[in-house]
């Protein structure tokens, strides 16, 4: 067995290129600071624009992922003094990602039998919609059981679908990767978030707010009882996902315990969401920072960009930068809609892209969508956001694991 690792200790920063301030686009407002992988889709500087002139809203940073998603685009942080913006937030509040370190190398998943034994256990014991009776959750952990939603629709909803859903990945872009360093080190990294409770959530809040509104982009003050409600909700939703990512640690470690023998180093542990709303100090006042599809990069912070399925991912160390919202981009971001995916990517083309990594090559055709050339070059991403984040680790994928 290797010696455990310390991240933040051990672990160095890499020297990256000179910083550069951000980008400007000439159709934004001026307080829109972008980093930006390519050039700005229409549709894009669109939703920016809405979002940008929107009541209260004193800043934008936009990260070379962004891409649309509904009314708001994914890979921005927003920041205003008073107003709440969920769908700047995203349905799937808390979303983020956990890596850690196992005590061991990763050379035993080289061996094919080994890792198709470890796919098929990772089937058995991390679904991706919900657990079963026999293998579900006997109760909520503390911190989440006894606390009353804001209505007794959600605390219900809850009570029944959180116990059962937690410890399960969901579906899309949600990940388990089994990945190794340069040093050949096995680690582990889990993409999901609050599953159908933080969905839930945001919808009831989202309808609510629409009963006195008819914006497209609609909100609460934080100062009231409906922001009041939402905040507390959502740091509810938050701590569930967290829970839901440890969950499927403890289950990755039991299946590499059960297949290799390996554990894994918990004190290696870094975790990052990137679809919140906190209470952060920005330009000498205190702001509410909305990140969706961005995570949190202050000075010195550790954090996690991963890149398609298929390339490599990297454990990262934020910069600070203050126009940025001190955030950085969540991963390498779509380049193709799904239904586009769908019908310019097959399956021999997937298998291809995917060739020395390990998955389950009979879900290929589900799997289409999220090939690698559906996504942004991950490494151009992080030269546009140079200034925002220093590499420390290289992460290469070994095995992916996908519903």
């Amino acid at each position: 067995m290797r010696q455990p690792i310390r991240v933040g200790t051990e672990f160095q920063p890499t020297v990256i290129q000179e910083r550069r301030s951000a980008m400007r686009d000439r159709k934004l407002p001026d307080h829109v600071s972008c980093w930006l992988a390519g050039p700005l889709p229409s549709d894009c500087r669109v939703a920016l624009q809405r979002l940008a002139t929107a009541d209260d809203v004193v800043h934008v940073a936009v990260m070379p992922d962004v891409h649309l998603v509904e009314e708001v685009c994914n890979g921005v942080a927003v920041a205003t003094t008073d107003l709440i913006y969920p769908q700047a937030v995203g349905g799937d509040i808390g979303c983020g990602i956990v890596a850690v370190a196992a005590d061991s190398t990763a050379e035993p998943l080289e061996d094919e039998l080994v890792s198709r034994r470890v796919l098929d256990r990772l089937s058995e014991q991390i679904p991706g919609n919900r657990h079963p009776a026999v293998t579900a959750a006997a109760e909520l952990p503390d911190d989440l059981s006894c606390e009353r939603l804001s209505n007794d629709r959600l605390t219900k909803l809850a009570e029944r679908d959180g116990r059962v859903q937690l410890g399960t990945l969901g579906r899309g872009n949600h990940f388990v990767e089994l990945q190794r360093d340069d040093d050949s080190q096995l680690w582990v990294m889990i993409h999901s978030g609050s599953r159908g409770i933080g969905q839930a959530i945001s919808q009831w809040h989202l309808d609510r707010a629409r009963q006195a509104s008819r914006q497209r982009l609609v909100c609460v003050s934080a100062s009231n009882d409906a922001g009041q409600q939402y905040l507390h909700d959502m740091a509810w939703a938050r701590r569930y996902a967290s829970a839901n990512r440890r969950a499927m640690l403890r289950a990755v470690e039991k299946v590499l315990s059960d297949v290799t023998g390996c554990r894994l180093d918990w004190a290696s542990l870094i975790e990052t969401d990137h679809d919140h709303l906190i209470r952060e100090q920005h330009f000498g006042r205190d702001l509410w920072v909305h990140r969706k599809g961005a995570q949190p990069a202050s000075l010195d912070q550790l954090g996690l960009i991963p890149g398609s399925m298929g390339t490599r991912s990297y454990l990262v160390r934020g910069r600070g930068c203050a126009e940025s919202l001190n955030s950085s981009s969540h991963g390498a971001g779509r380049a193709l809609p799904r239904s586009i995916a769908r019908q310019q990517i097959g399956q021999r083309q997937l298998i291809r892209e995917m060739h020395g990594v390990w998955f389950d090559d009979h879900r290929s055709d589900q799997l289409r969508d999220e090939a690698p050339s559906a996504y942004k070059d991950v490494q151009t991403v992080l030269r546009a956001q140079r200034d925002l984040t220093a590499i420390v680790r290289e992460l290469r994928p070994m095995l992916v694991y996908k519903r």
